[in-house]
């Protein structure tokens, strides 16, 4: 038997749905994966956390990275609480994060990787340079920031680190994109600024 409308007309309507009204919204589940699937519909830049804690060094992709406030200067970032980065960041209070331009991609996936930023100094897996706490920041990235740990804010699974900063900079560039579990970059010129205030 088919099913729906007459052919080329519309469909009956839904069951439960007011006659020729929409169907009833459909209420997702608060579950794992439907907060997954969610989360990657998120759009955000892709930055490298960085730390320092005698002689090794340590980097880690993220994409938590949050500016909190111009009075203090804070930003945040959030790390697993198993991560041996928060370890060191908790150990030695500094921190940095370097903004990745879009031709920085392998970085952002080489970091990905579990185990892949610890070394002992030097730092041989991206050039660097340390600034003013001591912490390396990635060369050629897009901004980045240094800080002192200002607090540690429970997350769940997370440890969310809430950084002052000291030091700043930015160049001009193409910011490297995550969304939907992809790596992308800006495709179309910027959408023009109605003046509103975040």
């Amino acid at each position: 038997m088919q099913r729906g409308g007459p052919a080329g007309g519309p469909p009956p309507p839904a069951r439960g749905a007011p006659h020729g009204g929409p169907p009833p919204v459909r209420r997702g589940g608060a579950g794992t994966e439907a907060f997954r699937a969610a989360a990657r519909r998120w759009t955000t830049g892709v930055a490298v956390i960085t730390a320092r804690h005698g002689e090794e060094v340590f980097a880690k992709t993220v994409s938590s990275l949050c500016t909190l406030s111009l009075d203090p200067l804070l930003v945040s970032v959030a790390v697993s609480v198993r991560s041996p980065l928060a370890a060191a960041v908790r150990a030695d209070g500094r921190f940095a994060v370097s903004v990745l331009a879009g031709h920085q991609e392998p970085l952002a996936r080489h970091f990905a990787v579990p185990g892949a930023g610890r070394a002992h100094r030097p730092f041989t897996a991206a050039p660097v340079r340390d600034r003013a706490t001591g912490v390396p920041v990635l060369d050629d990235c897009l901004a980045w920031f240094d800080c002192n740990l200002h607090a540690e804010l429970p997350g769940g699974d997370h440890a969310v680190l809430v950084g002052r900063v000291v030091a700043a900079d930015a160049v001009p560039g193409e910011p490297l994109i995550y969304h939907h579990g992809e790596y992308r970059s800006l495709a179309h010129p910027p959408i023009p600024s109605t003046g509103a205030r975040t």
